[in-house]
């Protein structure tokens, strides 16, 4: 199965006001833009003090103040909400948005949220087995009448959800992660679109273990999506480039960046084509400028058409 290649903006909240990622939104889709993918977190860790807007309101609002952009997350915590509640919530964004919503799920990971908010911080190994769980419940309930389930750590009985989402069977699945003896093979039973999170080791070997899952679980692994969170450090020139690359440098995602001029990116996001990644979740690493998200769209994205 072939893949348009596909271009979202990660768009983490932290600091933003709800009118400044309302405007991002309404910019990424006139200059076209897939998607939007905002984060599920209760606060920045570099920067507890900075106001950040629950996660999935945050969709609900974008969903009715757009037409066409698709809107997703990077990831939702599968930890934070009951998988049952969570399919109501998510089939209601996906009424909202006339069937736009992306689903993003993973693991969690950051403990001292977790502890705040109250909730227990269990070993990745349980945390991993209670998305396994989490993404059953999710899938039976976008989809049957009425869902039961009966796992290690929730239960649903007879479970109806309606309305049920628009996009059939289900809205895309992504799920976030690269472990590879648990995390890929959750990906390979489960997942319409595997995100690469950026900053990893060895992309050739996370992508051969997800092919391994896909062989055991026997499923053509052509089925699923592949995608990578990539910082892009993008400028006019080579000293524009130099100059945000000193910002760039700061975020945790600057070992698996790139950086250039459109002419520069362009031929090493066809390398990551050419290796297998069919669509990019981008940040840009002077903090997603508008000059950066309009001059990616204009200059780099028609090469992809």
């Amino acid at each position: 199965m072939e893949h348009k290649i596909g271009f979202g903006l990660f768009s983490p909240a932290a600091g933003l006001t709800f009118k400044t990622i309302a405007e991002r939104a309404a910019t990424i889709e006139k200059l076209g833009y897939h998607s939007i993918w905002l984060t599920d977190h209760f606060w920045n860790r570099g920067v507890p003090d900075a106001d950040v807007l629950e996660c999935t309101t945050t969709m609900s609002a974008l969903a009715a103040l757009t037409s066409r952009l698709r809107i997703g997350t990077l990831v939702l915590c599968n930890s934070f909400r009951n998988p049952a509640m969570l399919a109501k919530v998510l089939a209601t964004i996906d009424n909202i948005s006339g069937g736009r919503l992306e689903i993003g799920l993973g693991a969690g990971w950051m403990e001292e949220e977790y502890r705040a908010y109250g909730y227990e911080f269990p070993t990745l190994g349980t945390r991993l087995r209670q998305l396994d769980e989490g993404v059953q419940i999710l899938k039976a309930m976008l989809t049957a009448k009425q869902a039961s389930f009966e796992g290690r750590y929730y239960k649903v009985t007879d479970a109806y959800n309606n309305p049920q989402p628009l996009q059939k069977p289900h809205p895309p699945i992504t799920i976030g992660g690269s472990g590879e003896k648990v995390m890929l093979r959750i990906v390979a039973r489960y997942a319409d679109r595997w995100n690469c999170p950026a900053g990893y080791r060895s992309f050739e070997q996370k992508l051969n273990a997800l092919k391994h899952h896909c062989e055991a679980v026997g499923r053509d692994i052509s089925s699923i999506n592949i995608s990578e969170q990539l910082e892009i450090c993008l400028g006019k020139t080579d000293a524009e480039v130099e100059q945000k690359a000193k910002i760039a440098q700061r975020l945790p995602f600057w070992r698996t960046a790139i950086k250039g001029t459109p002419a520069q990116v362009i031929p090493q996001l066809r390398e990551r084509i050419d290796r297998g990644v069919q669509f990019f979740t981008i940040i840009f690493g002077d903090m997603n400028s508008a000059e950066s998200i309009d001059l990616f769209a204009r200059e780099v994205m028609p090469a992809f058409a």
